[in-house]
């Protein structure tokens, strides 16, 4: 009786097509996310962490993160302390790129004829 047997490959990434397609990432860019895509969920992303793993210089993988963002597939948020103070950045991947939020919330934060802004309140202006 014949034995079949299989040798699997173990270190592969199974990852969206996305951003292979598109044409407006140069190959630069297209490599990291790749890159980004392979890396464990724990793996912290750095700038220079990422300059370690590859031939790219930190200023190369920043243009390329530019670029990522710039097409939705990296978003990035300034984390702030218990205090309010500004902090580290946080940069979230995406494997479909995400629609811009910024056009949404400014018109959201215009005010309205219902509900004008007091830019100097006095003191007989405040409800008790």
């Amino acid at each position: 009786m014949a034995v079949f047997r299989i040798e699997k490959t173990r270190d592969y990434t199974v990852m969206s097509n996305h951003h292979l397609k598109n044409k407006n990432l140069t190959l630069k860019a297209k490599g990291l996310m790749s890159l980004l895509l392979s890396l464990p969920d724990n793996w912290v992303h750095t700038l220079a962490g990422l300059a370690q793993i590859s031939v790219e210089g930190v200023d190369a993988i920043r243009m390329a993160v530019h670029e990522l963002e710039r097409e939705g597939y990296v978003v990035r948020n300034r984390i702030r302390d218990e205090k309010g103070h500004l902090g580290e950045m946080e940069y979230v991947v995406y494997e479909n790129p995400q629609k811009p939020v910024v056009a949404e919330s400014l018109a959201s934060a215009s005010p309205t004829l219902e509900e004008p802004m007091l830019e100097n309140p006095t003191q007989g202006s405040c409800i008790g």
